[in-house]
């Protein structure tokens, strides 16, 4: 892979571990880190206290550089019908379950200066957003210690807006991405397209670097993206059998079934996100009108994916997964990104 562009990341490869929250933690990256390419730590369903103890934890055991995740999304103020609406579409599964409605599970917070006060002085060498970037003033007390700046795109016009607005690098996140999309000027999910199509538009349309992401599960997977002009590359899917890996044995067993289909659905936050179908999903419909408001709704269906698993079922859990899962693989993290970068060795 030596004809590659310049690699723009602080890591001696130019990948990146995406940030997965809620299957990793401060170990994945740890490991992913050691390899070369660029660990991260998702951020989004921490506390400030929490942050610092990772970030300890991480620098503790690797001194490579290291991306911390955050959302910015803003955050509503959902009415009392809606969140009633939303209740009421789940109340027969938990009449079925046995259970009485709750509101349980931590909510996904934007970054805001509480956290900023804390992250800032730990100096991360790269701090990734979702869902656009915070207040201007937020992006440049992070840029006064040097730390680079990268957000997720899923149009032209995300990647236009993040570039002026202070992003470094710009994550060109395709269709075929599992989790949550990082749409933040629409909602109007016929606007987004492949992994190739996109980082081609972005690059030929951008100043500052593209990094590939969505469907990269392999070698060759990463040589087509860099051809493309990616000027590096991220995986997140590709890492969940990993060892160091937080995820769930009911996940683990969802993800190497290769027939299993996944799909765009909203119903276990209130965001498009992909994920493998289940019964919450084929039931209500991917995309359900009727779902509470990121985050809020994820907060209303943790308590029936709690009864689900307890019982060896995934009926309520979201498992986050790209299109691509051939590249999983139930290794070490440091061997796979070796393996993915095979120069690195």
């Amino acid at each position: 892979m030596s004809d590659t562009p310049v690699n723009p990341l602080p890591s001696r490869i130019p990948l990146i571990q995406a940030p997965m929250a809620g299957v990793q933690d401060w170990q994945l990256a740890a490991a992913v880190s050691s390899a070369g390419a660029l660990g991260s730590i998702p951020c989004g369903m921490l506390s400030a206290a929490q942050v610092e103890a990772e970030v300890r934890a991480y620098r503790a055991a690797c001194d490579k550089p290291l991306n911390l995740n955050f959302f910015c999304h803003p955050m509503p103020t959902p009415s009392a019908d809606i969140m009633e609406r939303w209740q009421t579409r789940l109340a027969g599964y938990y009449d079925e379950a046995g259970i009485q409605p709750s509101q349980g599970g931590a909510l996904r917070m934007p970054y805001d200066a509480d956290m900023a006060a804390v992250v800032e002085p730990l100096k991360p060498d790269v701090v990734s957003f979702h869902f656009g970037l915070p207040d201007a003033a937020l992006v440049e007390g992070l840029k006064r210690n040097n730390t680079l700046i990268i957000s997720t795109a899923t149009t032209l016009e995300e990647g236009l807006w993040l570039q002026h607005n202070g992003a470094d690098m710009v994550i060109a996140q395709g269709y075929e991405a599992g989790g949550h999309r990082g749409m933040f000027l629409t909602r109007d999910l016929a606007t987004q397209s492949g992994t190739l199509a996109l980082v081609s538009l972005l690059v030929s349309q951008l100043s500052i670097p593209v990094i590939a992401a969505g469907g990269i599960g392999s070698k060759e997977d990463i040589k087509a993206a860099l051809n493309m002009g990616a000027a590096a590359v991220q995986l997140g899917t590709t890492y969940l059998l990993c060892d160091e890996a937080k995820t769930s044995a009911l996940h683990r067993q969802q993800l190497t079934d290769l027939h299993a289909t996944t799909a765009l659905t909203n119903v276990f936050s209130g965001r498009p996100a992909r994920g493998i179908r289940n019964r919450l999903m084929t039931e209500l419909g991917d995309i359900c009108a009727d779902v509470a408001p990121f985050p809020f709704a994820s907060a209303a269906v943790t308590p029936l994916k709690q009864a689900a698993e307890a019982q060896g079922r995934t009926d309520f859990s979201s498992l986050w997964s790209g299109q691509n899962r051939r590249g999983c693989q139930a290794i070490n993290a440091a061997k796979l990104t070796q393996a993915l970068w095979p120069d690195n060795q």
